[in-house]
């Protein structure tokens, strides 16, 4: 009975229905942090799936598919600023237009120290904005410390009080 109800509640929901995942989006351009960020991720034995959208355009269709509703919650965003297509501030509004909150970490990862990049990431709804270092060493590090916060010590948003079913 109770298998019943929950497909019914699926069926009759399914529009809205988001699938909460352990994944990463990494949303960056740069194929040589993209293969830091790899490298970084598997010395810190973080084995969450990495999926990786080229500029801003891909990772909002990633994120809400080509119809606008959200499709996809990864455990962890980490969005570079400097994108073609579409940059990350654009993205950031994008989800704020978006008019439902998405609760899921979004991590700026770029090499701007920019005040007005800072403080409109925040404004936008970045929930830590971070310099990428210059030096490869300190790169690695940073991602080996943000995955360790963000997906190991941070308790993240729960799935129930989001309005996801807890099958």
């Amino acid at each position: 009975m109770e298998q019943h109800f929950i497909l019914h509640w699926i069926h009759k929901h399914k529009k809205r229905l988001v699938m909460v995942t352990r994944e990463i989006l990494l949303i960056e351009d740069n194929e040589d942090d993209v293969l830091l960020t790899k490298r970084a991720l598997k010395k810190q034995n973080i084995t969450n799936k990495l999926i990786v959208a080229k500029n801003g355009r891909e990772g909002l269709d990633y994120l809400l598919g080509k119809n606008g509703e959200l499709k996809f919650l990864p455990a962890l965003i980490l969005l570079d600023l400097n994108l073609p297509i579409m940059g990350g501030i654009d993205v950031l509004a994008a989800l704020q237009q978006y008019g439902k909150p998405v609760h899921c970490p979004i991590i700026v990862l770029t090499t701007s120290d920019n005040e007005k990049d800072i403080a409109l990431s925040y404004q936008l709804g970045a929930h830590s904005y971070v310099q990428k270092p210059m030096d490869l060493t300190q790169f690695i590090k940073l991602i080996e410390y943000l995955g360790t916060y963000w997906l190991a010590l941070n308790k993240p948003y729960p799935a129930a009080v989001a309005g996801v079913p807890d099958i």
